[in-house]
């Protein structure tokens, strides 16, 4: 079996910074440990599987470890593959997954926009520990699909380093640390040791979380973001309605075929 194979940088306009994800193009679905083992032997943060169906893509997510929801910079690599190489002129492409329902990417100017659904948090306490393990008091937690801390200054989230090790043994998706930005409306970081990923260079997914609260925070709807990272990334964000609309740009990495 040939499986032709990209690797992109999303969320940046240059190579060897954003968020690099697969993007492996199969004309069907083959059996999911076969998924998962192509997942792990990538050991990106996520790799995106595609089948047509019809006009449309079904798409699925793998981390290294485990099958995901939702996946944002996948998704945008996902479609910049097609748009720049299957089907340049399209302007549009839709995703039917499994989990999250159906998705659409499209283009605006130079850069790629995601309609994501929303997913507000709510407040809740912190898990036992949690401070020790993050090596610093956030402000305020709150629940989605994903933990996220609030804390008072970017200095604060670009500084941490928390304890992977016993960060993967709570019982946590993932934890989302947030603060206001320099300059940019707020900046993130992104932990989920858990499956396999011990922190993710930029989350599309973690901003149908941050942004809802930082549009309530901030009494705006178009927000500028910034993913501070090793690697870092750039994200422009829309609220509207139940839906989260989140822009950035891609580029290609790689291009090859995976023989199996």
């Amino acid at each position: 079996m040939d499986i032709p194979f990209y690797q992109v940088d999303a969320f940046t306009d240059r190579v060897f910074s954003g968020n690099p994800a697969g993007v492996c193009l199969l004309e069907t679905w083959p059996e999911d440990p076969l998924l998962q083992a192509v997942a792990a032997e990538n050991n990106l943060s996520e790799t995106a599987f595609l089948v047509p169906a019809g006009r449309e893509y079904e798409l699925r997510w793998f981390t290294p470890k485990v099958e995901v929801d939702l996946c944002g910079h996948a998704t945008l690599a996902a479609a910049h593959v097609l748009l720049a190489f299957i089907h340049p002129q399209w302007t549009e492409v839709a995703f039917q997954t499994r989990q999250s329902g159906r998705l659409t990417v499209f283009r605006e100017g130079d850069r790629l926009v995601m309609d994501f659904p929303k997913r507000p948090p709510l407040p809740c306490p912190a898990p036992e520990g949690f401070s020790e393990i993050m090596g610093l008091s956030p402000l305020a937690t709150y629940r989605s699909r994903d933990l996220m801390a609030v804390f008072e200054t970017e200095k604060e989230v670009r500084s941490l380093t928390p304890d992977l090790n016993r960060l993967a043994a709570l019982d946590l998706f993932a934890v989302i640390v947030t603060a206001p930005g320099k300059d940019c409306d707020f900046v993130s970081r992104f932990f989920a040791p858990r499956v396999g990923v011990p922190e993710d260079p930029v989350t599309g997914s973690a901003h149908c979380t941050l942004v809802p609260y930082w549009s309530e925070r901030l009494n705006k709807k178009e927000l500028h973001a910034r993913q501070v990272s090793p690697r870092g990334g750039e994200l422009f964000c829309r609220l509207q309605g139940d839906r989260v609309f989140i822009g950035g740009r891609a580029k290609t990495f790689l291009t090859g075929t995976i023989r199996l």
